[in-house]
C-alpha cells in the first residue's frame, strides 16, 4: 500500500502507521504519511544532525514532536521544540529545522502537500 493508496476521500478510515510504508528520502530522513481530503498528517523520523534545508509552502503547517528534538530558523528567530511541544507553521513563511537528536515528529498540513504526494520535493531527497 503506498501513502497515496491511503487517502481517506469522503469516508472514514482506520489505518495503523505499522501498515504505512516508510519512505525514506536520505540517509536521515524517513516519512509516512496518509491523506485526507483536505488534510495530510506525517510521520516524519529524522536522525540526529538531519538538516531539512529552508523552504516555504502554500499549506498551513503544525508540528507535533513526539520524541526528540528539532531546532527551527522560522520568522527570524531560532526556536527550539522539544518532545510534548508543538509549532505552528503558517503558509509562505520561509522555515528550515536540524534535529538536535534522533527525532519523531507529526507534521499535518492542509491543504496536503502535492509535492510530497508526486515525490517532487527534491529538497529532501
Amino acid at each position: 500500500m503506498s501513502n497515496v493508496e491511503n487517502s481517506l476521500n469522503s469516508t472514514h478510515a482506520h489505518i495503523p502507521w505499522a501498515t504505512i510504508p516508510v519512505e525514506e528520502l536520505n540517509p536521515l530522513l524517513q516519512r509516512q504519511f496518509i491523506v485526507g481530503q483536505d488534510i495530510m498528517i506525517a510521520r516524519v523520523l529524522l536522525k540526529k544532525g538531519c538538516i531539512v534545508p529552508e523552504h516555504s509552502h502554500h499549506n498551513e503547517q503544525v508540528t507535533y514532536i513526539l520524541e526528540g528534538a528539532l531546532k527551527f530558523w522560522i520568522g527570524g528567530k531560532t526556536i527550539v521544540v522539544k518532545a510534548g511541544e508543538v509549532l505552528t507553521i503558517p503558509p509562505h513563511l520561509p522555515h528550515k529545522a536540524e534535529a538536535l537528536e534522533d527525532t519523531v515528529d507529526l507534521d499535518v498540513f492542509t491543504p496536503p502537500r502535492q509535492d510530497w504526494i508526486t515525490g517532487s520535493d527534491a529538497y529532501l531527497r
